[in-house]
């Protein structure tokens, strides 16, 4: 190579040095807090993976954990030695400085009790948040994380990895059934003292009976036993939505679709990775897949099931759930400024 054909290409390559650094900068960086479930090294290895190029990745970790919980506890340093070391993300040791290093976040703790204090650094840093099932440990909780994520004009959503099953979503517009006429979802559903009953694991088949028959429903009867839970609600067009939470035998996700068409058998769970590729979509373009009403209803309907067990099994108005769950958030506010 002559002097002059070296001198071009040294200097071709320093040309090309902004662009290959404004590539880099394309990167959406993401942080995840609560470092105590399976989910983060799921999530991580999907949104990490070079071969799909997706423009996200997770660079930094903050581990949190619950002592109280044990499947908390026992497992936030194993997961987050596994990130260090499999993914090379950065530990950090405040929510403050994670969201320094990250343009939005994944807030992963298991436990929901924490969630509403873990996410108010997050909306005060104005970063994009996705916050994994449970979304709180309450339905004011709920509404008070989707209150200061409006306010603070912070794109905020929650959701089970039911949700984007294709089998499952495909179910509330389908030329099999027609119009949902009425819906009887199911999963598995184990308990967690300090949560409410349904909010541990029945989420998950809420969660279906929601992406299928849609929001509106206005009331909720529940009955239990040790072996499973039965909830029925009463949507405001006189459709029937039920959730059977199972504790014994054969264990599944699903449901049956009764519709103008037709009935049939929904699909089966699809993984994490749906949920995943909804999540990159939204920290891509800022909006959410799933509306604050909705997912506020699906906690309210949960948290109507442990009224209306309480109440040995009469019906609970999801309305009136909501409007004490506000309420009380308007006295937390009264009495913190005091």
């Amino acid at each position: 190579m002559n002097r002059s054909v070296l001198l071009i290409s040294l200097l071709l390559g320093f040309l090309m040095l902004p662009l290959a650094t404004q590539v880099e900068a394309k990167v959406f960086r993401l942080g995840m807090i609560g470092l105590d479930t399976s989910h983060v090294i799921a999530f991580t290895r999907l949104i990490n993976d070079q071969t799909k190029k997706h423009g996200c990745k997770v660079v930094v970790g903050y581990p949190g954990g619950s002592p109280d919980i044990p499947s908390s506890a026992n497992r936030v340093d194993k997961f987050t030695e596994q990130l260090r070391k499999e993914f090379g993300v950065v530990i950090v040791d405040s929510i403050e400085e994670l969201c320094r290093k990250v343009d939005g976040v994944l807030l992963e703790s298991v436990d929901g009790r924490p969630h509403l204090e873990q996410v108010r650094p997050v909306i005060a840093a104005k970063k994009p948040v996705f916050i994994d099932k449970p979304m709180a440990g309450n339905v004011a909780d709920v509404i008070e994380i989707f209150r200061l994520a409006r306010n603070n004009k912070v794109p905020c959503w929650s959701s089970s990895s039911l949700r984007f099953s294709p089998g499952i979503l495909n179910m509330r517009d389908n030329n099999e059934v027609g119009l949902v006429l009425g819906c009887a979802a199911y999963s598995p559903c184990s308990l967690e003292e300090h949560h409410p009953d349904l909010y541990w694991y029945g989420v998950h088949g809420v969660e279906i009976l929601f992406t299928i028959m849609g929001p509106g429903c206005e009331t909720v009867r529940r009955i239990q036993t040790k072996d499973g839970e039965f909830v029925v609600g009463v949507w405001r067009n006189g459709r029937i939505g039920t959730y059977k939470g199972i504790r014994r035998g054969k264990s599944d996700y699903g449901a049956l679709v009764y519709g103008t068409k037709g009935i049939a058998q929904s699909g089966k769970y699809g993984g994490y990775k749906p949920l995943v590729d909804e999540i990159i979509k939204f920290f891509k373009t800022g909006k959410v897949p799933v509306s604050a009403e909705e997912t506020t209803e699906i906690f309210a309907f949960m948290s109507a099931a442990d009224e209306s067990k309480a109440k040995s099994g009469d019906a609970v108005s999801i309305a009136e759930v909501i409007s004490k769950a506000k309420r009380r958030n308007e006295l937390r506010r009264t009495e913190k400024k005091r």
